[in-house]
């Protein structure tokens, strides 16, 4: 190419990289002068709903109306602000790129050229023009660059921010199904509730310890290390936690029950197939676990976060636990938002000891009978909406994601004595999913998904096996696994199958249809089943991502489905459980109603499903 063709050719992408650059400046300071008029997260239009809501505090679709803005409200800042970050790189590379072409025109035409007649006076206004050019066009780039650096962010800030939030009231008007009186003293009319207390009995007397004792250490104020004396059981087989229902989404958190005959119809209003139903005493959008004929789940507020342990059975609350104490917890809760709450993780158990984490990140285990086993805090969170990704164990493991805004970590502690085994650095951004355990070529793993990344960690060390670039915004849904395959999937992103092998990943298919936003898949029997929170459900081949089916329900999904007994069980937020058969064919099999609203996941024994509304528990039965 001769010189002069050079020259015309980096001339013309010179100006097509000066062009981008001020175009994207210009983008970037509209956008900066746009953000700093409002602060994005404060809604005149939501603070005044809120207002309104205070005079009227039983209006359930102003309710929904307050939380349908504030989640437009909160998408359109996460896109402002992918736009402001994505632009300030698309700036920073033209303008880096316009300075090395500059640099090779200005090389290639210094040349030595026979002198001639210069005009002083044209040569003097070109120059001067040139240097204006190049003066405003600096300021307009190198604004621009310094503008997308200092933009807020008010993610970061949320948990130091104002909120706006509305109490829910009490709801006066249900009629509570009277079972028996909370406490540890059961009823003298129940076989199963003798049979338990003398159990207890026995083992009171063989300890030398009474049951006065017994009581009191279940609910004195923890904190004081004090460990039990009896002998821990071994750590359960995978067939043992099979029999069970023991974190969120049942055993190794894949959304699969392997219990039968679970009941199919109910109606929370009426009591019909209602075994027993008994008033929650805080609030919590954790989910049910459950161990032989124990049933846990968490509660809290700003000033008592708790543990809750009923008899399956009976619905009788056997004793409950305070979690206050802990060294490094902090004085004044961070502050939530309603849809999360400060006690949104499922906890989990292994039959010897039970284990809850809440959203001041404390995290304690206790023994069957309700006393402190340990307690430690990993850290507030970092965290706008309250963390929620619940716990998984597996022998002398306890599993946390804890991925929040300053650093992702995942985090494996002795379930005996809280120690450390490993904490390993996640270059990840905030994530509000689970982990998952599968066995893959032989050898569990700890399946994990947030921005952007999924990734398969090795149980025992923790070390990252493999990790896939696929998601973006803010995940919440955990993964769903069958044979070999992972699929992880969030709104605004997509879904994909990834096939890990030998220390790799592959993508096997990939589709962006239908896309979860809180809800996690679960995969069974060659078929994936997915909730999306605008209330359509969807069935995909597991093995090929084609569409089988689609049904759109009375509201979205927040809890997840689970497969049980042949069919899938997802609730929507209605507290309206959707049954459908496991099939090709789309085949809905009930519709029963628990008669108030539900974000949790049903758990199962047999001939049982346990759920969870926003106030009370609830036990149904064929």
């Amino acid at each position: 190419m001769e010189k002069k063709e050079k020259i015309a050719f980096l001339s013309r992408l010179a100006m097509v990289a000066g062009a981008v650059s001020i175009f994207v400046a210009t983008l970037l300071l509209l956008n900066y002068l746009n953000i700093q008029r409002t602060d994005p997260l404060e809604s005149e239009a939501i603070a005044a709903l809120v207002e309104r809501l205070k005079e009227e505090p039983n209006n359930d679709d102003l309710k929904m109306e307050i939380r349908q803005l504030d989640l437009l409200a909160r998408k359109a800042y996460f896109t402002s602000h992918w736009q402001v970050k994505t632009g300030g790189f698309i700036l920073l590379f033209s303008s880096i790129a316009l300075v090395i072409l500059l640099k090779v025109l200005y090389d290639l035409r210094k040349t030595i050229e026979l002198p001639g007649p210069v005009e002083k006076q044209g040569m003097a206004s070109r120059i001067m023009s040139q240097r204006w050019i190049g003066v405003i066009g600096f300021i307009i780039i190198g604004g621009a660059l310094l503008v997308s650096l200092v933009s807020r962010d008010y993610l970061r800030e949320y948990d130091s921010s104002a909120i706006v939030r509305a109490t829910e009231p009490e709801d006066e008007g249900i009629e509570i199904i009277e079972i028996s009186s909370a406490g540890n003293v059961q009823a003298e009319t129940d076989p199963l509730a003798n049979k338990d207390s003398i159990d207890s009995e026995e083992k009171e007397a063989e300890s030398g310890e009474s049951s006065e004792r017994v009581a009191q250490e279940g609910e004195k104020p923890p904190g004081t290390g004090e460990k039990p004396k009896t002998a821990v059981a071994a750590f359960p087989s995978l067939e043992e936690i099979k029999k069970h229902h023991n974190s969120f989404r049942g055993p190794l958190s894949q959304g699969i029950s392997y219990h039968k005959n679970i009941p199919v119809k109910w109606d929370g209003a009426s009591g019909e197939n209602i075994l027993w139903k008994t008033e929650v005493p805080r609030q919590g959008n954790n989910s049910p676990v459950i161990w032989a004929d124990r049933l846990f789940i968490a509660g809290a507020d700003e000033q008592i976060r708790e543990v809750y342990c009923y008899n399956r059975n009976t619905g009788e609350l056997q004793w409950k636990h305070e979690a206050s104490g802990i060294e490094g917890s902090p004085a004044t809760p961070p502050r939530t938002t309603s849809d999360t709450g400060l006690s949104a993780p499922t906890l989990t158990t292994d039959g010897n000891r039970v284990y809850a984490i809440f959203g001041t990140g404390d995290i304690l285990a206790l023994d069957m009978e309700g006393n402190r086993i340990w307690g430690k805090n990993l850290g507030v969170p970092d965290n706008h909406y309250g963390h929620s990704s619940s716990l998984l164990c597996w022998e002398e493991k306890l599993i946390v994601q804890y991925d929040t805004n300053s650093s992702g970590r995942l985090i494996a502690l002795n379930v005996t004595d809280g120690n450390t085994i490993y904490d390993i650095p996640r270059n990840v951004q905030i994530s509000w999913a689970s982990p998952v355990l599968a066995e893959v070529e032989g050898k569990f793993q700890i399946l994990l998904t947030s921005a952007p990344n999924a990734n398969g960690h090795d149980l025992e060390t923790g070390e990252e096996i493999w990790s896939v670039e696929c998601m973006m915004g803010e995940v919440g849904p955990s993964v769903a696994f069958w044979e070999g395959l992972v699929y992880p999937s969030n709104e605004y992103a997509t879904m994909v199958a990834i096939k890990p092998a030998g220390g790799t990943a592959e993508i096997s298919w990939e589709q962006d249809e239908y896309l979860p936003e809180a809800s996690s898949p679960v995969a069974v029997d060659g078929l994936l089943f997915l909730g999306t929170s605008y209330g359509v459900f969807a069935c995909y081949d597991a093995k090929t991502g084609e569409m089988q089916w689609e049904f759109e329900a009375n509201s979205g999904f927040y809890g997840s489905p689970m497969a049980a007994d042949g069919r899938i069980y997802v609730m929507d937020m209605s507290g309206t459980m959707y049954i459908f058969e496991i099939n090709r064919e789309m085949k809905l099999i009930g519709e029963p109603s628990l008669g108030e609203k539900s974000v949790v996941t049903p758990a199962f024994t047999e001939g049982r499903i346990y759920l969870r509304g926003t106030k009370y528990l609830y036990c149904i039965g064929g």
